[in-house]
């Protein structure tokens, strides 16, 4: 416990942050999905985004999205709750909105062993930021990235 405590606080501040926001996050986007749907989820999150078309350096855009991405997946290993990977994608999805850095949300299907699977990451310019093994490669992504809600629920 006492390594994890001195890890966190080794982190620089916008780092903590995150990784504070996205502990709390992860569980009430869980919750919510269970209890309201993805389209409901994904449209009260979308509700809470600023319209920020800011021009920022690529460089520091790609830092920021790979931080958010690294303490998205911190929080959920270190967290009480391990949620699903939509739950997380949505999660980092928001997390890298709120910092004006574009994404897309993706959904995947593959059949193993008779049985139907999903799995959902999250890309920037063709990028996996939530996959680090290439995971999702085993996924037929949708061609549809789902990035923001259908035009009748915004």
């Amino acid at each position: 416990m006492w390594e994890r405590l001195r890890r966190f606080s080794a982190l620089e501040r916008p780092a903590r942050s995150l990784f504070l926001r996205a502990t709390v996050l992860l569980p009430l986007v869980a919750l919510s999905l269970r209890w309201r749907g993805f389209r409901a989820t994904q449209a009260t999150l979308q509700r809470s985004l600023l319209n920020d078309n800011q021009e920022r350096e690529a460089a520091l855009v790609s830092k920021s999205a790979a931080m958010i991405a690294h303490m998205v997946n911190a929080a959920d290993r270190h967290g009480l709750v391990h949620p699903s990977c939509l739950a997380k994608s949505l999660t980092l999805w928001w997390l890298l909105a709120r910092q004006g850095i574009s994404s897309h949300l993706r959904i995947g299907i593959r059949k193993k062993e008779e049985k139907f699977e999903a799995h959902a990451w999250v890309e920037r310019d063709g990028i996996a930021l939530n996959e680090p093994d290439e995971h999702h490669y085993h996924y037929a992504a949708f061609d549809t990235a789902f990035s923001s809600p259908p035009p009748e629920e915004r």
